[in-house]
């Protein structure tokens, strides 16, 4: 008896080290395909917003421009006034909307940590979940002068005015692209249709400012 409960033991052991292994890799496997895209989207979801605001505000003003006046000087200066006066309001708009979500939260948060009577190290661990908005402010900013930047270097050097809007509308549909990827990769999303949906809408934004600025002006206004 003694000796068949102590075999009886040792496969009792076995299985439950066996079944623990299992359990052990099956978490391992899990932890490492689960990946949490919400921290990064907390900068990812600014970046990206500034990228395209930046790309297609600055190429529909410039489309704008070019439709009533066809020297690239003045088509460079609009573009210019646009990209410091975008960034500035992309950084400010987004600073003061990252912070009022920032507060709310915050103060959410403390009313579930008191109500719960959760220890200070668990609020402290939460709170680093809470969007930055400075964080948000400054890439809205960074992203929005790059997207900009592209479509003046795209139509600083060309004198052809003909010439020059089909450079900034090529370079603005594949930067366009580009940015729907970008965004679509770094966010775990589809990329083709992220990419379309970007590319059509910047389309549509510029088309609309060329022809509505070309008959505002054509009427003398």
């Amino acid at each position: 008896m003694p000796a068949l409960e102590l075999d009886q033991q040792i496969r009792s052991e076995s299985f439950k080290n066996n079944n623990n292994i299992e359990a052990t890799e099956t978490y391992e496997e899990y932890k490492v395909e689960v990946f949490d895209y919400t921290k990064r989207a907390q900068w990812l979801r600014a970046a990206i917003l500034g990228a395209n605001d930046g790309l297609l505000s600055t190429s529909s003003l410039m489309m704008g421009v070019g439709a009533v006046r066809k020297d690239s000087k003045t088509m460079v200066l609009a573009g210019i006034a646009g990209l410091v006066a975008g960034a500035c309001s992309m950084a400010i708009g987004e600073l003061v909307s990252v912070y009022s979500q920032y507060d709310i939260e915050l103060t959410q948060m403390k009313r579930e940590t008191m109500a719960k009577d959760f220890a200070d190290h668990y609020f402290e661990t939460m709170k680093k979940s809470l969007p930055n908005p400075w964080q948000a402010a400054g890439a809205s900013a960074l992203a929005f002068a790059v997207g900009a930047v592209i479509q003046l270097l795209a139509a600083a050097f060309i004198k052809f005015y003909v010439v020059r809007l089909v450079v900034v509308l090529a370079v603005a549909s594949l930067a366009l692209l580009g940015f729907g990827a970008l965004g679509a990769l770094l966010g775990g999303a589809p990329m083709l249709k992220a990419s379309l949906r970007v590319l059509v809408g910047g389309w549509l934004a510029m088309g609309i400012t060329f022809g509505l600025t070309k008959l505002i002006g054509r009427t003398g206004l």
